[in-house]
């Protein structure tokens, strides 16, 4: 596309996509505004009509990267339902879906160093996006007496903690990771032992 066929709104689009391309290439500090403007086709000085510095596009690209993270975990949720426990597991699969169908997005969420604080916007997508797991926890221990019962908050982080360690051990190729079971079989039977634990799920379950 020539540089008069963007519009101002799809300029900034534009720009999040040629860095997306970037991250996922070269990293998220691998790649400067002038190369992410001529991925884009524009002048390097269009890039600041949108964006500050490197940060912010980096920044734009997680916040849309939680958005589809979101949802893709809602939609898990929603298709394991009614079972508590399916929903459960569904998130984690969910995890692993979207580190490798949009890797750029990945990168820019969890190895850029950009904080999910940096802006508002940001902050609130990505709490939607632990929410969502968070819920699934706390149908998945209701059956558990109050006083017994671990914090969901806790153990859904645990769990995150986990498809994250699953997506970057086994999940993304990185050279001598290798294991003979899949990525969701791993975390599949993690999960499982995680559960069964803390006496959320029954041994036989």
């Amino acid at each position: 596309m020539s540089k008069r066929g963007y519009h101002h709104g799809n300029l900034r689009q534009a720009l999040v996509e040629a860095a997306l391309k970037l991250i996922e290439s070269k990293g998220p500090t691998g790649f400067t505004l002038s190369e992410a403007a001529k991925q884009a086709g524009v002048t390097p000085a269009a890039v600041y009509r949108h964006f500050e510095g490197r940060e912010d596009l980096i920044a734009e690209a997680a916040r849309q990267g939680y958005e589809i993270f979101a949802d893709l975990m809602q939609y898990a949720y929603d298709k394991g339902q009614p079972s508590a426990l399916a929903s459960f597991e569904a998130t984690g699969r969910a995890y692993l879906a979207f580190a490798r169908k949009y890797p750029g997005h990945y990168i820019a969420m969890f190895e850029s160093g950009i904080s999910v604080n940096r802006t508002p916007e940001l902050a609130s997508v990505a709490t939607r996006a632990r929410g969502v797991m968070e819920h699934a926890a706390v149908e998945l221990s209701q059956h558990i007496p109050p006083e017994k019962r671990p914090p969901a908050s806790m153990f859904s982080a645990h769990i995150w903690a986990m498809s994250h360690g699953v997506v970057e051990l086994f999940a993304r190729n990185s050279p001598g990771t290798q294991s003979p079971f899949s990525p969701e079989d791993l975390l599949e039977s993690g999960i499982g032992v995680y559960l069964r634990g803390l006496g959320l799920i029954t041994p036989d379950q």
